[in-house]
């Protein structure tokens, strides 16, 4: 979906998605620790933003997490990163680059390459499975 296909207002968001999808993608809520369908999801493949269908993180850069699904990396320039201070933390925010959505966030405490680990809730992905 390009930027001129994108709902230009919050109606528009709220007719496209699900009241959880609205919650998380749009008003950067969280879905419950160990909830989501793609947490032990290990099909070969590429995750995409549920709102705008953009690719954000390949398969392989998923690795085994407790709580949400979780990647080392995202694809170059398919996220943004913002400060968020909410619930009396100091966070990264990640945000689709495309369509502004909340994903999730990012921690320093990641496996190499890159020591990240982009925490992301399921509700604010979509999985294409390879082939």
């Amino acid at each position: 979906m390009t930027q001129e296909d994108l709902p230009e207002s919050d109606e528009e968001w709220r007719e496209k998605l699900s009241g959880d999808e609205y919650r998380i993608l749009r008003e950067s809520g969280t879905e419950p620790r160990g909830t989501g369908k793609y947490l032990e999801k290990d099909d070969e493949g590429v995750y995409r933003c549920k709102a705008c269908g953009q690719e954000l993180f390949p398969s392989n850069y998923k690795f085994p997490s407790d709580g949400w699904p979780s990647f080392y990396d995202a694809k170059e320039d398919s996220v943004e990163f913002r400060k968020d201070e909410s619930h009396g933390m100091t966070r990264t925010e990640v945000v689709c680059s495309n369509c502004k959505s909340h994903l999730g966030h990012v921690f320093e405490d990641g496996p190499e390459p890159t020591g990240k680990r982009f925490c992301v809730n399921s509700v604010a992905l979509e999985f294409e499975e390879k082939g």
